[in-house]
Formats: C-alpha cells, structure tokens, sequence
C-alpha cells in the first residue's frame, strides 16, 4: 500500500463501537463472474479472498477452489475458451483502467500476457466458436476512439492483432455469429443512444443496423441462433422503458419480443446454439429473471421454464454450460453476499456452487432495507432504501445518525445489494440511507433526464428533500446526517454541502468530481465525448459547468469535509480532489485528504480499503 494522507497521524477508534472491525466486514468475500468451462464440469469465477478479485476454479458445487492467479492489482474479467481447458482474463495495472488480456493455460498454470500495449485499453470482445480467434476493441491508433481486431489464441505479440476495422468513436463488441464470421458492433455516444452495425471478417465492411434520430437505445445485443437476426434491449419507439426486441438483418424491422411493462428489461443472456435464454427485469432495483426457449421457426415466440428460486433479490452475470441444460449466476441481496448458484434450466432447480465466506460474521446479523418513497420540491417520487440499525433509539434516545450514501453515474442505480461497507457503519449504530435522484438509471428513459445539461441541480434538491424527509423520521436524530458519494456521487456530496450547507453535520467525497470544467479537460480522451453528453459541452455549456461547479461555491461549506482520490485515476483525475480540499482548507473548514498511489477510480487493494474506511469511521464518529 502507498498513500498519502493529512491524517496519518491520527489514532484509530474506528472499530470501538461494535463488535466487529473494519477489517473483518472487509474481508466478507464476493463470488461472482462466473464462467464454464469447455466440458461444462469445470466453472470459473472472480473472488477477492486475497484483497483483490483474482480467478479461482472448481469442479463442483461447494468444492474446495484453486486460486489461479495471484497479483495485486484485480482481474476484472475472465472467459473460459469454447473448446481447450484454457481462458482469458482482464487486468489493468494500478487502476489505470488500461486493461491488457491474459491467456491462463488451465492445466499447466501458465500465463501470457497476449496484448502486450500497456498504455492502450483493450475491451474483450469474445472468442470465437472454434475458440481459435478472440476479438477485442482497443484504442491503440488513437487515444480518443476505439478500433476492432481479432487475434489468434496463441499469437502473443501485439503485431499479431489484425486491425479489422478502424472506428471514429467509443465502439465494444457483443459477439461473434454462429458461424464466425461475422462480429456484432456496438457505438455508444452517450449512455441513451447507441447504434449496432454487422462487421463482416471477410470483406471487412460495416453495416449500419439501427439508423434512428433522437437518442435510442441497444444493447445487450446476442445473435439469433441462425445468424438471422439479433436479440436486443431497446426503446426505439419513443418507449420510456427497455424492451425485448428481434431485430431482422435482412428487412431491418424490429419486433418486440416482450414489453417492459413500466420497468427496464435489462438485458438478455441467449445459447446461440439451442435458443435457449435468460433475460431479466429491474423492477424497483430488485432482478427478475425470465429462463426460456425461443422458437425456431418463430424467433419472437417462446416457450419458458420455471423461475429458479435464487436469495437476495439482485442478480445476474448468466453463464451457460456447453449443452446450455444449466446457467451460472451471481446473485446478492441486502443481507446477502455475493455467490456463484447454477440453475437446471428445464426445471429451474438452484444450487449454490460458491463458498464466499462472511468472515466469521453471522449472516443472520446483517440488515435488510427497506424501499421508501419521498416527495421532491416539484412534486417528484424519489425512490430510495433506508436501512436502520438494530436499536436506532440507543444511540443518546434521540434516534441514530445516518450517512446518505449517494450513488455515482449519473445514469445508475442504487439496488439493494450487499455492501460490507453498509453493514459495518449499521454494526456500528448508524442508519443508511441510498437515493436514486432524478437522473438514475432504472426508472425509465423520462426519469433519468431530469438531470441533464442546465436542470443538473434539480437532483442535488432530490437530496435536499431526502435529508428533510429523514429529518422527520422517528429513529433519525436530524442534527447527525452526513453525505457520502463515490465520482459523480463525489460531486453530489460536494454540491449538496454548497448548496444546502445547513443540512449537514460531515461530508466525505470519493474519487468526486470537484469542477465540471477540468475534470472534462483532464478525463481521458475516450471519456471526453461521452460525459459531454450528460454533463454538458466544454465549448456550448461551460459558464454554466462553472457556475454549478462546487469549486466555485466552496465558501458556502460548513460542514467538515473528507476528501479520497487514487492518484492514478483515469476517470476523475486527483486533480479534482487536491483542489477542492486546498480551496476547502483556505476556507476555514475542517478538512481530512487521503491519496493513495497505487489506486485509481475507487479503492480495490484490501489494505488501502481498510485504512480507507478506517479514517471514514474515524472522521464520522468525531463529527456525528
């Protein structure tokens, strides 16, 4: 671990309250990312049993794992070859967010590195069904924009890549067609409008699938088992929530599969080989899934199975087995923690494949929330999960102090999914309270642009309305509120101390935005586009990026401030952070910084994670 911090010196106390440390909720494991294996006996997944997600196997349900790689930094993804004991995993160096691919030979351990380019990103784009060939997206050529290519599984140079298309924009890939021949292309320009094109390998031309005006969705784009036509998520139509939808390559006419009947289909998980399915609804943050079989001679028909009976209420991350008879998935909940269960598709039986262990803490001792509703200034529905802690009157008779955790994005979604961090301040006899303001994803295409461009302060008065809301609430003591946020939850922590500075007894501020204007100069070039169009432009909206900017309202603050950056953070660069605590301290408020130099955008290291919120219990219970 390296990092810097204006509070090194101080004594720790954060662990004297409950009865569990900092480090023991931290090391409450994850399992998740699961992937089979070409004799679909074997199944590989992500777990953080070392501090860092690293790739574990195991050959049955509730088996002993073997950890397969071993470093510091966190593998991000890995995907077992179709056809050799062998897969590729993801890893970038210090949170660079520059990931490179790796090939681990799964019976000799060996391990090569097959990009070989540190300072280009390198985003997976599937194998092959021969598993001969992977493909990628990577901005090698040029910074800004990402290219296709595809590469031999043993080719390990980087002048091995064939640089299949050249693109002028953020493109990623969504698979390759049953007969391989082709590759399905997505270009995303913001995080509501999205194209899909076909790359045929051959001739390497592009067709454009889903000309359209206006922002449009598609995603989660899977070929037909046919190669015919495409599975999708979309609401073309001026439809406020995502649909199924087939999409016919060669009429180009798009039919709705199922409707989403006021909530998000998130996406879908399709057997190119059977038909065979997953697809999930988001309703209120809580997942449901959908297991079926699509109709061969009707690709909008389909037959479905039983809904497997999965705990916590979240969940996702579907693998099929070779035959697609069973799916691997991840599921969590509240009171929860992250493991791996396989589900028979036929009869939706489950089974828990993983052992993430809670770290010696009961899970019986874990809280659940609760789904609750405020009324904003104009009259607005703020969804929200308020958590309390076991005895919120124990704290004084004058109810518990809650942190207000804000979510980052903006186009995201707090669910009620497990959180050790949550759990450890509850253990402690603090409340939890997790908005989604106008502007989160999960509530419709209409609910998440109440925030763009120049009504962006409208969600920082969602926040105003939540603590007000709070304030009322029998078991919250309203002199002890306190807001939290991670990147653009960051900047809402900051904006709501500038903005409603009488609110608040502390404010903590992770890897935030701290100055709309730099952070966009400063991002990286890939970025830059795509958080224009959310934000704002730097060349049509930057008087109002400043006016709003919580760097330019610092002397409304009062309440103390931490502020926590990685030093190599590629997405909100230190830079935000270092400015904000300096102008914060000129102020006269109190401030706390901790830097670390071995992170990026967030804290991944266990031993950084445990002096970061070490210092956070620290800091809250001195203020609150």
């Amino acid at each position: 671990m390296s990092s810097r911090s204006d509070a090194d010196d101080s004594e720790s106390k954060g662990d004297a309250a409950g009865p569990y440390a900092i480090e023991r909720y931290l090391n409450v494991r994850s399992a998740y990312g699961a992937s089979f294996g070409p004799d679909g006996d074997r199944l590989s997944f992500l777990m953080n049993t070392t501090g860092t997600a690293q790739v574990w196997t195991l050959e049955g349900p509730r088996e002993w794992p073997e950890q397969r790689t071993f470093y510091e930094d966190a593998v991000s993804f890995a995907s077992w070859s179709p056809e050799r004991p062998e897969l590729i995993f993801g890893m970038d160096e210090g949170g660079n967010e520059r990931a490179q691919l790796y090939r681990l030979d799964a019976e000799t351990g060996e391990i090569e590195n097959l990009t070989a380019k540190p300072e280009a990103k390198h985003r997976w784009g599937g194998w092959s069904h021969d598993g001969d060939r992977f493909a990628f997206a990577s901005n090698r050529r040029d910074e800004s924009v990402f290219d296709i290519y595809v590469q031999g599984r043993d080719e390990t140079s980087p002048a091995d890549a064939r640089l299949v298309y050249e693109g002028d924009g953020w493109l990623s890939l969504a698979g390759w067609s049953p007969d391989d021949s082709r590759l399905l292309v997505s270009q995303a320009y913001s995080n509501f409008d999205q194209d899909l094109y076909v790359l045929d390998l051959e001739t390497e031309e592009l067709e454009h699938l889903t000309p359209h005006d206006g922002d449009v969705r598609y995603q989660s784009a899977s070929w037909a088992p046919d190669g015919e036509g495409i599975y999708l998520v979309t609401d073309h139509g001026d439809a406020d929530t995502l649909y199924l939808a087939y999409l016919d390559l060669e009429t180009k006419t798009l039919e709705t599969v199922v409707e989403g009947e006021g909530w998000n289909v998130d996406g879908i998980a399709l057997d190119d080989e059977t038909g065979r399915f997953v697809y999930s609804r988001n309703v209120e943050g809580y997942t449901e899934l959908t297991v079926g079989e699509f109709d061969a001679d009707d690709p909008t028909a389909f037959e479905t199975f039983p809904e497997p009976d999965l705990p916590g209420g979240v969940s996702g991350g579907v693998s099929f087995d070779p035959d697609a008879e069973r799916f691997a998935v991840s599921t969590t909940g509240d009171a929860v923690n992250t493991n791996v269960f396989v589900v028979d598709i036929e009869t939706g039986e489950t089974e828990r494949w993983t052992d993430a262990p809670t770290a010696g803490i009961p899970r019986e001792t874990f809280d659940e929330s609760e789904l609750v509703h405020v009324e904003s200034f104009d009259g607005l529905e703020v969804p929200g999960f308020l958590t309390l802690p076991d005895d919120p009157a124990g704290n004084g008779g004058d109810g518990a102090p809650v942190i207000v955790d804000i979510h980052g994005g903006p186009e995201s979604q707090r669910r009620p999914s497990f959180s050790s961090v949550k759990q450890y301040f509850l253990d402690r006899g603090y409340a939890y309270f997790e908005p989604n303001v106008r502007g989160s994803s999960g509530y419709g295409a209409d609910y998440a642009a109440l925030d763009d461009v120049e009504k962006r302060m409208d969600s920082v008065a969602d926040i105003e309305a939540c603590v007000e809301w709070l304030g009322d609430h029998p078991a919250i003591d309203p002199d002890r509120i306190a807001a939290k946020g991670g990147s653009y939850g960051g900047f809402m922590v900051l904006a709501a101390l500038t903005e409603y500075p009488d609110l608040w007894a502390a404010g903590v501020d992770v890897v935030g935005i701290a100055n709309f204007v730099t952070f966009l100069e400063n991002t990286g070039d890939w970025r830059r586009e795509l958080r224009e169009a959310e934000y704002g432009s730097l060349e049509d909206d930057r008087e109002f990026l400043e006016e709003i900017s919580p760097t330019n309202n610092v002397e409304n603050i009062e309440a103390p401030l931490f502020v926590l950056h990685g030093e190599n953070d590629p997405r909100v660069p230190v830079g935000e952070a270092e400015q904000i605590a300096e102008q914060a301290v000129e102020q006269g408020v109190p401030v706390r910084k901790l830097i670390f130099e071995d992170e990026g955008h967030g804290f991944s290291k266990l031993e950084n994670r445990i002096k970061a919120y070490s210092e956070i219990a620290d800091f809250l219970d001195e203020h609150l």
